[in-house]
Order: C-alpha cells, then structure tokens, then sequence
C-alpha cells in the first residue's frame, strides 16, 4: 500500500509498505478521506508539540471497513465509518473517571503514533463510528468539529450569553457553530477579514471583530463595556492566548483550545480581580462526536462551504505548501483516495 510519510520537518515522501494486519479487537480500514488539520501543518514545518520524526501524519479520517478481528458492536464489514483518534489507556485518573479525551498516556493517531494518510490502517475497533448516513467528507471533519463541541461543553455558555471566539480556523469555526446553536450571541474574532466575513455567512455570528483594528473599543461597545463572559482562544498562537485575559468579564472564564509549544504569563493581580475561571480544552469525547453527527445527519451544518480545497491522494505533496499561505483562503482541505 502507499503511504506519505513526514520525514523530516518540510518533507514529505510517498512510500511503499505492507497493508498492516489487525489484530484481536481491530478493524482493518481501507482509508477514503483524510482532512489537513492544524496539527499537520504545524508537524509539517517543525511547530508541533509532542512531536517526532519520520511520522505518518492524519487524524481527521473517514473509510471503509475491510476486515474485524473480534467482537465489534454496531459495525460491520463495509460500513462507513468515522475515527477517534485518541487512543487512551483506560486505565488512569482521567480514564477513570470518564474524561478519555485528557488521558495520561494519551496516543494520537498522526502524533504520536502513525496516522492516516495511507491507504489502510488498523486501529481498536472501539475508536470507530459507524457513519452510513454522512457522506465520506462530512465522517472525516467529524473530529475538528467535535473538538469544538467539546471545548463548548466545557465552558457551558448560556441562551442570551455574550461570548467571544478568537481565531476563525476550523476549531475557531465548530466552537462557534456549537455556542450559537446553545443560544449564545457570538462574537468572532480574527485578523483575517475574509475568514472573519464566511463566519457570518456560515455560521451567522452576531457580530465580527477584526483584532487589527481597536478590539477593545469594538468589545466595549457590543458588550456595553462588560466584555464576554466566556473567550474561547483556537489560535495556537502565543500572543493571542497571552492577550486574551484582557478580553474576559470580571467572573468571567477563558478557555484555550488551541494549543502553543511556549509558555503563556498573566498578570496575577488582574487574574485575581477578575476572579477568571481558566480552562484548557483537549481533544473530545465520544458524546462530542455524537453531537456532531447529530448537527451533520439533521442538516444544521453545511460542510460544502468548510470544505474549501480537495485534491487527491497523489497531488496532495505538491499541493500541501499552499495549504500553509493565507493568502489562499483555505478553511479545511481534504484529500481523496
């Protein structure tokens, strides 16, 4: 089978390997989509936490079943199915206790261990989800929303809630679908009018703040100066998450999605005023990834807009560079087989 491996940091190589063999409590899959999320792009030139080298990246996958080695609930051979791809210990605190998605031994397919941009891979049966009533490209985007539906339930936002999402991204964009459908009024915050411009068409956000441009004065005036009262931060990015305690209501709470090889510093005084909740959002949950499938099966998300550049499995080498230059407007590419 034919496989891309990451090398090295901005390399990418097709290569020849053996179609791997399941083992007791897996399924063979034969891999159909495969979307470039934020952690590939990052993985590709040398930004990633956690991160190794040669490394088959993709974690955002959708295929068909081919073969099961034991007991599988709920799927069969030729299924469609969806990952997820955080493949916990079930054993540890967090385990224990039902938060999976934060395990301490946590392995993440195109990570930590090898991922999906092959033709087959065999995983725990467990971490499948059949999906035949989602098209093959809604079962892949499947795990990028649902880190967004996670990071909502964490934060609990109100019906009426004034709440802000900084970083139009992928992640950006399912955390503000998932609080405008709890009823929130949305604020969207990014530097990029024209990410800023398709969350209003997309998602319908209440209202659109460009970050380049006096974002307190423009909080001021739609919070009637009490700032949001929940800030999602999807950037990844140092700066923004440093900033954005400044953004949050006094009793507030200030969620980070998005995740920054560095360490972020705060003002404790201010911290301490505020009485801020400060939370961290890490990957999802099974029940995040049935609200999703949910939104995507009752058609409360249109995902021929998010998806804005598809290629094949091929092409996808020469075509990955563009993928990194915002000039070209990508949301969400994904790549066919």
């Amino acid at each position: 089978m034919r496989s891309i491996v990451c090398q090295q940091i901005n390399e990418f190589k097709m290569t020849e390997a053996e179609i791997p063999v399941p083992q007791q409590g897996e399924s063979l899959v034969r891999i159909k989509r495969i979307g470039i999320c934020g952690t590939d792009l990052h993985a590709y030139k040398g930004n990633q936490p956690f991160f190794s080298y040669p490394r088959i990246l993709g974690h955002e996958l959708s295929g068909i079943v081919e073969q099961i080695e034991g007991e599988a609930k709920g799927i069969s051979v030729g299924d469609q199915v969806a990952f997820i791809p955080y493949l916990e210990c079930g054993e540890c605190i967090a385990c224990r206790n039902g938060k999976t998605n934060c395990c301490t031994k946590m392995r993440v397919l195109g990570v930590h261990t090898d991922g999906g941009m092959r033709e087959f891979i065999a995983v725990p049966t467990d971490h499948l989800i059949t999906v035949n009533q989602l098209t093959l490209d809604q079962a892949a985007v499947l795990e990028p929303l649902s880190i967004g539906a996670h990071a909502v339930r964490r934060a609990d936002p109100q019906s009426g809630e004034k709440v802000l999402v900084i970083g139009a991204g992928p992640i950006g964009l399912g955390v503000m679908a998932f609080a405008k459908q709890r009823g929130a009024v949305v604020i969207a915050m990014d530097m990029n009018d024209q990410r800023l411009q398709f969350c209003r068409e997309w998602i319908g956000v209440d209202y659109i703040v460009n970050a380049s441009d006096n974002p307190k004065e423009q909080l001021e005036a739609i919070t009637d100066g009490d700032y949001p009262t929940i800030v999602w931060d999807a950037t990844g990015n140092r700066h923004s998450m440093t900033g954005a305690f400044q953004w949050a209501a006094h009793g507030g709470k200030l969620v980070y999605v998005g995740l920054v090889s560095a360490d972020i510093t705060f003002n404790d005084p201010e911290f301490h005023k505020k009485e801020l909740t400060l939370m961290g959002s890490r990957n999802a949950t099974k029940a995040d990834f049935e609200v999703v499938i949910e939104a995507l099966s009752s058609g409360k998300m249109d995902m021929n807009a998010y998806i804005t550049n598809k290629t094949s499995f091929d092409s996808m080498i020469a075509e990955f560079e563009g993928w990194l230059d915002p000039a070209n407007g990508v949301i969400k590419a994904m790549v066919e087989i």
